[in-house]
């Protein structure tokens, strides 16, 4: 499973908080995935990709 931020990110944080394995803030506050997504770490990912209030993830 890859997590991918697409162009339209807000900068929220909130996939950060929900999953910081996973996603962070780069230097011009935009979030990317730079984590890889583990089976532990799924459950998290899709939570994170559910609640980005702008659908910018996507899990593959």
């Amino acid at each position: 499973m890859k997590a991918k931020v697409i162009e339209g990110c807000i900068g929220c944080g909130l996939c950060e908080g929900v999953c910081p394995d996973v996603f962070r803030l780069n230097e011009d506050g935009i979030a990317e995935a730079y984590g890889e997504v583990t089976p532990d770490l799924e459950e998290k990912t899709m939570e994170a990709k559910e609640s980005c209030p702008v659908s910018v993830i996507e899990v593959k």
